[in-house]
């Protein structure tokens, strides 16, 4: 019996310790709230660049009025989320931003949230239980922000999807900052060269006729922050506007001159400055579905030769890490469809440094799992031209590449591609930061003169993908645009069949390669702060078989070859889906099995060696 009353005051004094120390936590988690997140992209926590932004970028007070329509358990749940995110938000800013929820009821308040811009729609949420029954109701779910004499707002959130919801908010207070404080990023776009231009419609399949999205307008209505200017170096007559942060250069068709290139390199020997260069040697026309392609250089490689990144003036085909499509015909038989001419890179965990695939560390593809390289050519860096500045190569084939120097190469996806020539590796992204020397050594030529390195730190990027900004089978497959009058008479020709490819291409790789494009701009502006908030526009990444190596294509396969090969690789990862499942399911029970043993076996021989007295 005493024992027994020994043992009850132990375990009421262990309950009350337990019952105090959850008391005391959540004191503490309630007078200063914190979650710890450990998923790769931060996606419940407030990232740094968030939070630097508001600490730091706010001069004045920001108020968020938040407006929401409760009664759904969808919406409750998102409301609870939207919640933690601002006062994490609130916290961050040091008293400089306050938010406010709303659930407007009155005529008052609904006329307030539609003055401030918001949308009232209706919502509605099925019944769980399977019963044809749903729930519909009318409100807002918005958010104003007011800065200074300045307004914005969010106009509808979508209660389905909380993915991405920071980078939004975030890009939305930038955006205010940026107008009330009279802060301009503005960006020069050289033009006049018969280039891949960024207004060009080639992201997806036009439909009807209707030209579809261009990257520069998903830019300027997604980062109103950042402004546009064309470039018309005109034959280097002219300077480049010095209050441009950076010029950005796009796959040409036309010969730059040696004063053309003499007008870049000057403006980025001012300092502070950057150039991206999204071109390569490979070159096909728009609306060719013959995808035909020629090698040519126009001029480019004089420059950034002189930066200390050589243009091989040759296409390279990767046969591992490229796009492969698997055909069944009629007869049953597999035929694999390739374009090893579009590069599909992913971080490689299993690879070092100098020879990872892509670098998500660099700004431009920062926590990017996977982008397409679409036709690039061969860099070579020579660090020792820069001997101030960093040479990195950021973007790579696979070792199992080879390349192609003809006149002519057909790129068109097919089956019957066959490897020629040795295999190697080769470098298609290239970056150059620090003080840079002048490509053209600082010596006056053709009216221009340049000091013969930067005042003060610039930024080059090279990527030799020619068609990284657009979808290449848009871009092939779209009819070619109609005249003003006759317009209204609607798409004629066009290639349906890659149409149709540009369509999961699309899906795939096209927010990658928006986001990618986005990053530079911070990266060529400096501002990298805000990079981790565009990576929560993604979700997390799935399964990855990194221990598996993709069935590599041999010159001596055959159809069956390839075929049994693509079998292979599909049971290998069957296999590490399985085991992963069951190791999920068992490992969580086995070990709490064992705890339990563990406890029993230690109390059992605790009541062996009880001696009475």
């Amino acid at each position: 019996m005493e024992r027994k009353a020994k043992a009850a005051t132990q375990t009421g004094v262990y309950l009350a310790i337990v019952a105090a120390i959850l008391v005391v936590a959540n004191v503490i988690s309630y007078s200063a709230y914190k979650r710890f997140d450990l998923t790769k992209n931060e996606r419940f926590t407030l990232s740094k660049g968030s939070a630097h932004l508001v600490r730091e970028g706010l001069k004045q007070d920001l108020q968020v009025d938040i407006y929401v329509t409760r009664g759904l358990p969808k919406h409750e749940a998102f409301i609870q989320d939207l919640t933690d995110l601002m006062n994490e938000y609130e916290q961050a800013s040091n008293g400089k931003l306050h938010y406010t929820i709303i659930e407007p009821k009155t005529d008052e308040q609904r006329a307030a949230a539609k003055e401030a811009g918001l949308q009232e729609a209706a919502f509605g949420e099925g019944s769980e239980t399977g019963q044809d029954q749903a729930t519909i109701t009318r409100g807002f779910m918005g958010i104003s922000f007011k800065y200074g004499s300045e307004k914005e707002a969010i106009p509808i959130l979508s209660p389905d999807q909380s993915q991405g919801l920071e980078f939004w908010i975030t890009n939305k207070i930038r955006e205010l900052r940026d107008r009330a404080d009279n802060i301009n990023q503005t960006f020069g776009i050289v033009t006049g060269k018969d280039e891949i231009k960024l207004s060009e419609a080639n992201l997806i399949a036009s439909q009807g006729g209707r030209p579809g999205p261009n990257m520069k307008g998903i830019l300027e209505q997604a980062l109103p922050f950042y402004k546009f200017e064309d470039v018309d170096l005109k034959g280097g007559d002219a300077e480049i506007n010095k209050d441009l942060v950076g010029i950005i250069v796009t796959q040409p068709g036309k010969e730059f001159t040696e004063k053309e290139l003499r007008r870049i390199d000057q403006f980025l020997m001012l300092g502070n400055k950057a150039l991206a260069v999204f071109a390569g040697a490979v070159n096909l026309k728009a609306s060719d579905p013959a995808m035909k392609a020629t090698l040519n250089t126009w001029g480019l490689e004089k420059l950034l030769d002189g930066y200390g990144v050589e243009m091989k003036k040759e296409a390279v085909l990767d046969w591992s890490r490229s796009m492969a499509l698997p055909v069944q015909t009629q007869s049953g038989q597999l035929l694999w469809f390739r374009a090893p001419g579009i590069l599909q890179l992913q971080e490689d965990s299993r690879l070092d440094e100098k020879e990872q695939l892509l670098d998500t560390a660099f700004p431009g593809f920062f926590r990017l799992a996977e982008l397409a390289f679409p036709f690039p050519s061969t860099l070579v860096p020579h660090p020792e031209k820069q001997p101030e500045a960093t040479v990195k190569v950021v973007a790579r084939s696979t070792p199992n590449t080879t390349v192609d120097a003809a006149e002519t190469i057909d790129m068109k996806i097919r089956s019957d591609w066959a490897p020629k020539g040795e295999r190697a590796q080769h470098a298609i992204g290239v970056t150059v930061e620090g003080k840079l020397k002048s490509a053209f050594g600082g010596q006056e030529a053709l009216g221009i003169a340049a000091p013969a390195e930067s005042a003060g730190p610039s930024r080059v990027l090279v990527v030799s993908a020619s068609q990284f900004l657009a979808n290449p089978f848009a871009r092939a497959g779209n009819p070619p645009p109609m005249p003003p009058q006759m317009a209204m008479m609607g798409g004629m020709g066009g290639d349906e069949d890659l149409q149709m490819l540009s369509q999961p291409y699309a899906q795939k790789y096209l927010t990658n390669t928006i986001l990618a494009l986005k990053n530079t701009l911070d990266w060529m502006a400096g501002d990298s702060t805000l990079l981790a908030a565009s990576a929560k526009l993604l979700g997390e990444t799935n399964l990855t078989y990194s221990d598996i190596e993709k069935p590599k294509q041999e010159a001596e396969d055959d159809e069956a070859s390839l075929t049994r090969k693509a079998e292979e690789y599909r049971a290998q990862r069957k296999s590490v889906q399985t085991r992963v499942q069951w190791t999920l399911t068992l490992l969580p029970a086995a070990l709490f099995a064992v705890f339990g043993l563990v406890r029993w076996r230690r109390r059992e021989s605790a009541r062996e060696n009880i001696k009475l007295d």
